[in-house]
């Protein structure tokens, strides 16, 4: 199995213990007299076998992240923290530029004023530079997680 696929079934996996629970819940107590729409302990074994199966998957995956390098030699694991920090730093430069782009609606000259306080042009270009700087490390991801199989 590629990397890929167990990705896929991980998130698969994690969907169905969410579905799983929302069903526990409701089904935790019902109107004396009444029975439940679904047994929960049925549900309660099926959640089990679920969180499993997810368990190993997870495991296989970090192995699997750990041992495997991308062409720049980075681990698949190291590659993944870095993809990450680029995209909130990137979210931040844009959150920051966008923060500081002054818009005014005076009606009146006694009316504040307010000024930037920072280059907004260069934020953007790094907020820019860091979103290419994501998509290149995750196309580089995303082949990778095609190309690799599975650890046991």
């Amino acid at each position: 199995m590629k990397l890929a696929e167990a990705l896929s079934l991980r998130a698969d996996a994690q969907k169905r213990i969410e579905q799983l629970r929302q069903r526990l819940v409701r089904n935790a107590k019902v109107q004396e007299g009444d029975a439940p729409a679904e047994e929960p302990n049925e549900l309660l074994e099926e959640l089990e076998r679920v969180a499993a199966d997810c368990l190993t998957l997870i495991q296989r995956i970090n192995r699997t992240n750990n041992a495997t390098t991308l062409e720049a030699g980075l681990t698949l694991a190291d590659a993944l923290a870095r993809r990450d920090l680029l995209g909130q730093r990137q979210a931040v430069y844009r959150d920051l530029a966008q923060a500081a782009s002054v818009t005014q609606d005076r009606h009146t000259r006694s009316e504040v004023k307010f000024r930037s306080t920072i280059d907004i042009a260069s934020i953007q270009r790094r907020a820019d530079e860091l979103a290419r700087d994501y998509r290149t490390l995750d196309v580089q991801i995303q082949e990778t997680n095609w190309r690799t199989e599975l650890i046991e």
